[in-house]
């Protein structure tokens, strides 16, 4: 019954989008996905895009419009603290504990390098701290319309925090519209300049479409946790088109960036190219565990 139910799984049936694209000719390695033009709405491609999944750092893009929302001075100083560094399970870090950096600088690093304890620390010098700010990342995704998303931390560092590739392109459309989120996401390289101590870090875009300006991206995130997979979401131009890509869950440090090369060619010439054997056996693994648990949930 769950071979027949994976085979079902496994292969979504869309209709040809109005450009004459027939989706079935688009093979992605993320197990998760959909491609919408930004101007008219229209989803061109999608491919479980209601599978609910761990997110990884495409939380910090929610971290961010709760920062913004909440008009906090940008300028002003953030000190970096032990607490920030529990609230991440002391994951790695370069910045050191008790230096400074204006909150428009640390949301910076948040958003282009993934810099965990920057986003730990924007959650901390939240009013009322982070318990509030969580409270306000959630309340955010009810507005949005974001129906099965939901937010346990700043970071992304939680498996917790969970979403829908369907759910992601809201917050992407919503979060492109950010002066700050723009500009900061789609920062090539960037040096900090500390404080209390004062010191220097240089730091670059975890995205490479971005870092070496391969593609016209107007605001970025990547994401990675081992049951998180490979992530990347982007509003981009593609050949005069402004597109919302959301891509989750795939196997390989490159390919997100693969998969975004076949979405390029699919909607140039109607056939996107293959993907590797082992990212197939991925995928099939990843939702086969998926239909496995939804299996068990549902007899409890």
């Amino acid at each position: 019954m769950l071979s027949l139910a994976l085979a079902l799984f496994i292969s979504p049936a869309m209709a040809t989008d109005k450009g004459g694209r027939n989706p079935a000719n688009l093979q992605l390695a993320s197990v998760s996905a959909v491609v919408i033009d930004a101007d008219s709405g229209e989803v061109l491609y999608k491919k479980y895009a209601n599978m609910v999944k761990p997110i990884a750092s495409l939380t910090k893009v929610m971290t961010a419009m709760v920062v913004l929302d909440a008009k906090l001075p940008l300028n002003e100083t953030i000190r970096f603290s032990n607490d920030d560094r529990k609230a991440i399970n002391y994951y790695h870090s370069r910045i050191r504990v008790d230096s400074e950096l204006p909150r428009g600088e640390v949301l910076r690093l948040a958003l282009m390098s993934s810099e965990n304890l920057a986003a730990a620390a924007l959650g901390r010098n939240y009013p009322g701290g982070l318990p509030a700010f969580v409270a306000r990342m959630n309340a955010k995704a009810r507005a949005l319309g974001m129906k099965n998303t939901h937010f346990v931390d700043s970071s992304g560092l939680s498996g917790k925090n969970v979403s829908t590739a369907e759910d992601l392109a809201k917050l992407v459309a919503a979060a492109a519209k950010y002066r700050e989120i723009a500009t900061y996401s789609t920062t090539s390289i960037y040096t900090a300049n500390f404080s209390r101590p004062r010191y220097r870090l240089d730091y670059v875009n975890t995205n490479p479409l971005v870092r070496y300006q391969r593609w016209d991206v107007a605001m970025s995130k990547t994401g990675y946790l081992d049951e998180a997979g490979r992530c990347l979401v982007m509003k981009t131009n593609v050949d005069g088109k402004e597109l919302l890509i959301v891509m989750l869950d795939s196997f390989g440090k490159t390919s997100p960036m693969g998969d975004a090369g076949r979405i390029k060619r699919w909607l140039a010439s109607g056939n996107g190219g293959t993907v590797a054997s082992a990212a197939k056996d991925y995928q099939k693994r990843k939702i086969a565990s998926h239909l496995a648990s939804r299996a068990t949930a549902s007899i409890r």
